[in-house]
């Protein structure tokens, strides 16, 4: 597990800090997202797009950092 948490780390080109606070905010936005989704499920006309929105900048930050990776 160490040996590919490195591995990882090195194709990020990112200390264990800077990958930690990227996966968290992603995290974190996820869930965030996922509670929006929610209150929209149970009303309708509220946060008509937000979990959109949110799903659509995440991806763009996790398409643009794997094209970083060198893959």
């Amino acid at each position: 597990m160490i040996k590919d948490s490195k591995e990882h780390l090195d194709l990020t080109n990112e200390t264990y800090i800077q990958h930690f606070k990227v996966a968290t905010c992603v995290g974190l936005s996820m869930i965030c997202g996922g509670v929006q989704a929610i209150i929209h499920a149970i009303y309708p006309g509220t946060l008509t797009k937000a979990a959109s929105t949110k799903i659509k900048k995440l991806y763009s930050l996790v398409s643009s950092r794997s094209d970083n990776e060198g893959n």
